[in-house]
């Protein structure tokens, strides 16, 4: 059970609200992830404008944004994420099931493109292993073409899913997909 309130649609007023509309246009529903958010507008905007930002981001697609943030959920045992992003990958990414579990037990098994699994692991050690990241690493994702801008980009997005996975795991949110 949540042990933190939760502040439904229904119940939103103001600024949530409006954002509970927002999310709701672009994903036909008000995740319990969003809605734990909901007591604090200022940081539920910031969630969504972060959220927006990864959905339209220019280079750092989709599978490779989705598998990040599910490697990431289960290193922290996040439960949730891992569901979540791994329906994503299967339901609306059309990754299998099997490919889906065999990057869970080998992150160089994903089926991505050679490019975007350089980019998967340098996120997996920067965001695991910070103090192990060397210029090395991120040369090699470089010669695939990325910039240091997208380097950036992949792995605070790598991070911000640690902090996420950190407040549902804190506040319990149940699954609801």
């Amino acid at each position: 059970m949540t042990i933190l309130q939760i502040i439904t649609p229904e119940k939103a007023s103001g600024r949530t609200a409006e954002l509970y509309q927002e999310i709701e246009g672009a994903f036909g529903r008000v995740p319990a992830v969003a809605q734990i958010y909901g007591s604090s507008p200022e940081i539920l905007a910031q969630l969504w404008e972060g959220i927006q930002y990864y959905r339209h981001h220019p280079r750092l697609g989709a599978a490779l944004l989705a598998t990040i943030r599910m490697l990431i959920s289960q290193a922290n045992q996040c439960d949730y994420d891992v569901g979540f992003n791994e329906a994503m990958l299967i339901n609306h990414l059309g990754q299998s099931p099997e490919a889906v579990a065999a990057t869970k037990r080998d992150p160089g098994a994903a089926p991505l493109s050679d490019r975007d699994k350089a980019m998967l692991l340098l996120v997996l050690k920067a965001v695991q292993t910070p103090s192990l990241l060397t210029r090395e690493d991120v040369e090699v994702v470089l010669a695939h073409g990325w910039t240091e801008s997208d380097v950036l980009d992949a792995v605070v997005h790598g991070a911000r899913n640690q902090m996420a996975g950190v407040v549902i795991n804190a506040f319990k949110v149940e699954r609801d997909f």
